[in-house]
């Protein structure tokens, strides 16, 4: 187990080969399942319009400056997110904010992996048109016996885990970059295609009103943390996973630069999956949720009904599986550059660790679908009670917190502003500052208030 050449241990880090293939790679980190099945949601039922003005503010003011801080923290370090912060700050106990990041990281990736690989199989099950006819309470039968199978849920997670692995263990230029750089157009041409043939559907107007007029006498204290929470979710940010790949990147750009470009590129493909859901849920009738139900019950639902159906969902679920490979890649990416820089294990041992820990996780964790269905903790699930409680209630926004409080109070924003504005391209100066030192930090802290329950809205 020598030290990997591409590690700073031996001084050649790798690096991405051109600015698209970061923001290509950082994006496919961010789009994931919160932005397919929670965003639309959130939309329709917090004022259409009114919700996307308070999410894009929400992104501006909070989950923005935390992405920056990532990405340079990464880049200024050259190293993964509890290394860099070894670096920064030697004699603290800061670093173990990266470590609990690694733990956040690794829970997610077991349940992430889970239910990403769902989409495999119902992309098999679209290509046979296992589903094609089908009534709405067949393919609430379909999904329930499907989920029901405990063979079935540990071999769709060693699937995806696996697919994941084999991206990994080739490396940044080797796997990363190629994966993101073909994947990423291909879904964003998948998502244009399908928004389009939604809103040409008879009666998909109902659908575009109800998740696009603004109703702002919906907007309240509970959508504005709403706004705020999903401003995280659709970034990927608060567990320090992006540092790795801010730690890829060279000075040619700012970080400003960048991460407007991936900002964007986010935020655009957030509302054409609404712009897919609701138009099609209003066109068959069927209330659209969100959540697993929406992506294997409400949607197959309506493909079984139309024509071509199964063509345009096994172009659905191609485009899930993407979105969720390149999420997948990032989180394990982050937790391999965890031991290959602070145990300075090689690449490949270091990514059988990670796959086996995660597996093992996993499978307990989609048990719960099954034979450890019965089986809770404080009242939920154990698939529940870790995403839910564990990682999106207390880890995510506590991690947030931390990164928010260091960057501004402990490093102070001058540290980090140095060497994001080395480059051409966007400066951040005075926003940065006002944001991660002041309007960032309050609005997580009520944010984390409000997710575990000491104040309600």
């Amino acid at each position: 187990m020598g030290k990997p050449e591409n590690t700073p241990a031996a001084g050649q880090r790798e690096q991405f080969g051109s600015r698209i293939s970061f923001v290509l790679a950082s994006m496919g980190g961010a789009i994931g399942l919160g932005i397919i099945w929670k965003f639309p949601y959130l939309v329709g039922r917090h004022g259409g319009a009114a919700f996307i003005v308070v999410y894009l503010a929400a992104l501006v003011l909070v989950a923005v400056p935390v992405l920056v801080t990532e990405f340079t923290i990464g880049r200024k370090t050259g190293t993964s997110y509890t290394s860099a912060l070894k670096k920064l700050l030697p004699q603290k106990k800061w670093y173990l904010v990266g470590i609990l990041g690694v733990i956040a990281l690794t829970l997610t990736l077991s349940f992430y992996c889970g239910i990403a690989g769902w989409t495999v199989a119902y992309l098999l099950k679209s290509v046979t048109g296992a589903y094609n006819g089908m009534a709405a309470d067949q393919v609430v039968t379909l999904f329930s016996d499907f989920t029901a199978n405990p063979w079935q849920m540990l071999l769709w997670l060693a699937v995806m885990l696996l697919i994941t692995t084999v991206v990994v263990l080739r490396g940044v230029k080797g796997g990363i970059e190629k994966v993101c750089n073909i994947l990423l157009p291909l879904m964003f041409l998948f998502i244009i295609f399908l928004a389009v043939r939604a809103i040409m559907l008879p009666g998909a107007g109902e659908g575009i009103k109800f998740y696009l007029l603004p109703d702002f006498s919906s907007l309240n204290g509970e959508a504005i943390m709403a706004a705020i929470g999903q401003s995280f979710f659709a970034l990927g940010v608060g567990c320090g996973n992006l540092v790795v790949y801010g730690s890829y990147l060279d000075r040619k750009k700012t970080i400003g630069s960048s991460t407007l470009m991936v900002v964007l590129g986010d935020t655009v493909v957030a509302i054409l999956f609404g712009l897919i859901i609701f138009p099609a849920a209003a066109a068959f009738n069927i209330e659209a949720g969100m959540g697993p139900p929406l992506v294997f019950i409400t949607l197959p639902a309506i493909f079984s009904q139309m024509k071509f159906g199964m063509v345009f969902a096994t172009i659905f679920f191609i485009m899930m599986f993407f979105a969720c490979l390149t999420s997948t890649i990032c989180i394990m990416e982050a937790i391999v550059g965890y031991l290959v820089d602070e145990f300075h294990l090689s690449r490949r041992f270091s990514c059988w660790i990670v796959t086996g820990i995660v597996f093992a996780i996993g499978s307990v964790m989609m048990m719960s679908y099954g034979p450890l269905a019965n089986v809770l903790i404080m009242g939920q699930t154990i698939f529940d009670f870790f995403n839910d409680t564990v990682v999106s209630a207390i880890l995510l926004p506590l991690g947030a917190l931390l990164m928010v409080l260091l960057a501004g109070w402990v490093l102070k924003p001058g540290t980090l502003l140095d060497e994001a504005n080395i480059g051409e391209g966007l400066k951040i100066n005075r926003y940065y500052t006002i944001t991660i030192r002041y309007i960032a930090p309050v609005a997580i802290f009520f944010m984390f208030l409000q997710l575990i329950g000491v104040i309600r809205f």
